[in-house]
């Protein structure tokens, strides 16, 4: 069966940031990715945050709507990989997902029927079978919750931004689901991976997300963003 090739963007404006199979340089300049299996470097003295705005912290509104970030999994987007025939969820199954087999179905012509995550949250290797239970075991994360952002300015944005940043491969992630259920909506500030070597491509990954879309971060989550990036190796 065909497989479709999904190339995503690097970030070079505020709408096109990094895929979340990678991560930027941590100078902020966008000619320097890797992939996620890989460590990235962090150049010594440089301030991972640097250009984001830091607030004291995160205001709850409590007037968050999903349905404000458009129907979840939504192809009709202008995020990389949108408009390509397939789901949102069923990209970043088979980006993520190894071992993969596939089936046609009404929202993609080659969607995954099967698949091994060797999940990056947790370090547990989880068989994936689509069917019935297809979101128990295996979880698209966004790395950024939708409510974080919300909270933190997404409210203001238009819809098309919205619907954008919520299919976003820079944004996603396939989990395991209980950990992607255990982190909720929250931050770094609150919750971070189980698996602390992971820590270092999270945090470099969601301070990108952040970058990308010109999101401020809370004080609690700045200081465990910078924390968790001083595990990177430095070069």
């Amino acid at each position: 069966m065909r497989r479709r090739s999904l190339i995503w963007l690097s970030a070079m404006t505020a709408l096109a940031v990094i895929a979340a199979a990678q991560v930027t340089s941590t100078s902020g300049n966008p000619d320097s990715t890797v992939a996620r299996a890989d460590v990235p470097t962090v150049a010594p003295g440089s301030d991972v945050l640097a250009g984001i705005a830091v607030v004291p912290q995160r205001v709850r509104g409590y007037d968050y709507r999903r349905a404000a970030f458009g129907d979840p999994w939504d192809d009709d987007n202008n995020a990389p990989g949108g408009h390509n025939g397939c789901d949102t969820r069923d990209d970043i199954l088979g980006r993520d997902l190894v071992d993969k087999t596939f089936v046609s179905t009404k929202r993609c012509p080659d969607a995954v029927a099967s698949g091994i995550l060797h999940d990056p949250y947790t370090s547990e290797t989880i068989a994936f079978t689509r069917g019935a239970q297809v979101g128990a075991a295996v979880q698209i994360d966004h790395i950024v919750p939708l409510a974080y952002a919300w909270d933190m300015g997404a409210r203001n944005w238009n819809d098309e931004m919205r619907l954008r940043f919520a299919n976003d491969p820079a944004n996603l992630l396939a989990v395991a689901g209980q950990a992607n259920q255990d982190k909720g909506d929250q931050p770094p500030g609150t919750w971070m991976p189980p698996n602390h070597a992971f820590w270092c491509q999270y945090a470099m990954q969601f301070i990108a997300v952040l970058r990308g879309y010109g999101l401020p971060v809370d004080e609690p989550s700045a200081a465990e963003l910078r924390e968790a990036a001083a595990t990177c190796p430095t070069g």
